[in-house]
């Protein structure tokens, strides 16, 4: 069987220049599936709010959504990393609040690693719960849960002010014991300066070239869903969506048109009964009229 792969492992993929393949996942076929495709780390993220739970922004999701399909995503893939985002309001409360918090992701949800959003300001909170035995990845760049404070989804680290707080926040993040910063939507160059700076592992979203490692969300990479949006950082591996749809739609006409189901479908009574009436025999325990 598959063997997650721990921190220290994690940590020496960037020494060695291996890089790392995250991907989303949030129920149970789509993370034995990521699981037996090779990902490297599933991220259980809040962007379930937007395409699995339908909201507008991550900011809904309730830390029980999280801890739910967490451990959906647990089971279907037991030999790999995965790590649950904190959702909105569940830290910045406190060093004590937010462990509470992040350990019912661990102890409830089975997560190996929680991923939380920002910079220096939660130095405190992190080395908290990296000294409780929580691991964490910091979240960079783009970060959905202040998307109303930020004036929407817009790529970050265009001027040299935002280029080098992202870099001040890279270096806080880890020091305060983060064992990975995934980047999003940051510009190429800026990507490219934080990666070199720290010692742990960058990924990016949306970030260029020059991270550590990649990660999408499982809905992007196979456009599964209806109204996805075509994103400049977005590969396109398969268009599943379409399939699903025209199969649905083939068994709606069927059904319609009586084509579906054919006598191959159903089944038939055992070679005795067969050559009695129908209306003589018993059927499911009840007597024959």
């Amino acid at each position: 069987m598959k063997q997650a792969l721990t921190v220290p492992k994690i940590k020496a993929m960037k020494q060695a220049g291996k890089p790392i393949a995250m991907l989303t996942a949030y129920d149970y076929p789509s993370a034995m599936l990521a699981e037996e495709a090779g990902v490297d780390i599933i991220l259980v993220g809040d962007s379930l709010g937007n395409v699995v739970l339908g909201y507008d922004t991550t900011v809904p999701v309730t830390l029980e959504d999280m801890i739910y399909h967490t451990r959906a995503v647990v089971r279907g893939a037991p030999g790999t990393m995965v790590v649950t985002d904190m959702p909105f309001a569940t830290y910045r409360l406190g060093p004590e609040e937010t462990l509470r918090n992040a350990a019912r992701l661990m102890r409830e949800g089975g997560a190996h690693a929680v991923k939380m959003e920002g910079g220096a300001d939660l130095a405190d909170e992190i080395r908290r719960l990296t000294l409780s035995g929580i691991p964490v990845i910091g979240h960079l760049g783009l970060t959905p849960q202040s998307v109303h404070q930020i004036g929407g989804y817009r790529v970050q680290g265009k001027d040299r002010k935002d280029a080098e707080k992202l870099l001040e926040d890279a270096k806080a993040l880890e020091q305060a014991g983060v064992f990975g910063i995934v980047l999003e939507l940051v510009t190429e160059p800026v990507a490219a300066a934080v990666t070199k700076s720290v010692n742990v592992p960058t990924i990016g979203i949306g970030a260029g070239r020059s991270c550590d490692g990649q990660v999408l969300v499982y809905h992007d990479l196979l456009r599964y869903g209806s109204g996805i949006r075509d994103k400049r950082f977005v590969k396109t591996y398969a268009d599943v969506g379409a399939t699903i749809r025209q199969a649905i739609s083939e068994y709606v006409t069927e059904v319609k048109s009586q084509a579906f189901p054919e006598e191959k479908h159903g089944f038939p009574l055992d070679e005795a009964s067969a050559k009695e009436p129908v209306t003589s025999v018993r059927l499911y325990g009840g007597e024959a009229p």
